[in-house]
């Protein structure tokens, strides 16, 4: 994942017309994520008496209303970020800390099911997309859609098809699978680094109410200093890159391994 920010960044400065063919695929992967991601809150707060996102016209599937300048422009680049907040009031929470947990785990927990259901159709049609040589092997099938392959790599940047087009039996799958390997790891990315146990990110909020018992309770300034932070550690280092990039490609290899081993390989 690593690689592939890099490579993103380097193709925005090299190739400027690839990059907009590039984001015809990434762009919709990244908004549709974004929406699942705020509107599963504003659902599960809803559920669980709070209805201040319905109010608030947040549970719309409109991406616009979701969007967060920075973190959308983080998630186009990095592939992780965050969209605009979905309102809460935990006032009107029927069981306080734990529906306050639930809402927390709607995002994430949305993301991963997305991710898990497009990593199952990304091998399902590499069984098509790719020559026989490719999709009967298990080693083949890893360099296509592994995420620290050099094949997974290629299939991302349009620029690159010509790379790989002896590796395809069915060319015209390729807009699928790109948007697909797109989709997975926004959604795998942006529901690991919304894990991360840092205010304001949902992995705060499941480790204080989870493990310790609701004790911490910032105000909205704590929160907005942190969420600051955040950002200028994002982009001044590589930190939270490489540990959110190091888990992402960890935890697809092992469902793409599991995917491959139902199918015999």
């Amino acid at each position: 994942m690593q690689r592939g920010n890099k490579s993103v960044l380097d193709y925005l400065q090299k190739d400027p017309m690839g990059f907009l063919l590039f984001m015809l695929y990434r762009a919709p992967a990244v908004l549709l994520a974004l929406t699942f991601h705020e509107v599963a809150h504003g659902y599960v707060a809803l559920r669980c008496g709070d209805p201040t996102a319905k109010l608030m016209h947040r549970l719309s599937l409109n991406p616009i209303k979701h969007m967060d300048p920075i973190g959308t422009a983080s998630m186009f680049l990095l592939g992780f970020g965050w969209a605009k907040p979905v309102p809460v009031n935990p006032n009107n929470f029927k069981r306080g800390r734990r529906d306050d947990l639930l809402v927390s785990l709607a995002g994430v927990t949305t993301n991963f099911i997305l991710f898990l259901i497009s990593t199952l159709l990304t091998v399902l049609i590499g069984f098509a997309l790719y020559v026989p040589e490719l999709s009967s092997d298990p080693q083949g099938m890893r360099f296509m859609l592994s995420y620290q392959e050099t094949g997974y790599t290629l299939q991302l940047f349009p620029a690159y098809a010509g790379e790989i087009a002896s590796l395809l039996r069915a060319p015209w799958l390729l807009h699928i699978q790109r948007f697909l390997l797109h989709f997975c790891m926004i959604n795998l990315g942006l529901c690991l680094f919304n894990l991360i146990p840092i205010p304001p990110l949902d992995g705060f909020h499941v480790l204080n109410d989870l493990v310790l018992k609701g004790r911490i309770n910032l105000s909205g300034n704590a929160f907005r200093i942190t969420h600051l932070a955040l950002i200028v550690l994002m982009f001044s280092t590589d930190i939270v890159s490489r540990a959110v990039g190091a888990a992402v490609s960890f935890v697809q290899g092992l469902v793409l391994g599991g995917y491959l081993r139902i199918f015999g390989l």
